[in-house]
């Protein structure tokens, strides 16, 4: 929960909930730069601050919980049946 202007902001951490995305790679065992390209792209909540990306552990456990498909799309589904 952060304060702006003496009114408090539910959607956004604290400062002192902020990680790297280094200390985040090492929880989680993603990349850093894989963990930049899901920031950069919207799938991982981070905030670049100066040349340095930010997120929380609970951003990061939120989105290894969610259902992600990593590795190449295949262009032609066949059908199996």
């Amino acid at each position: 929960m952060a304060v702006k202007n003496n009114q408090i902001n539910d959607d956004q951490p604290g400062i002192d909930e902020l990680i790297t995305l280094s200390e985040a790679a090492e929880k989680s065992g993603f990349t850093t730069r894989h963990l930049r390209y899901l920031a950069e792209n919207g799938e991982l909540w981070a905030r670049k601050l100066g040349r340095n990306w930010f997120t929380t552990a609970q951003a990061v456990e939120e989105y290894m919980a969610s259902e992600h498909h990593p590795g190449p799309k295949s262009k032609n589904i066949k059908d199996v049946s």
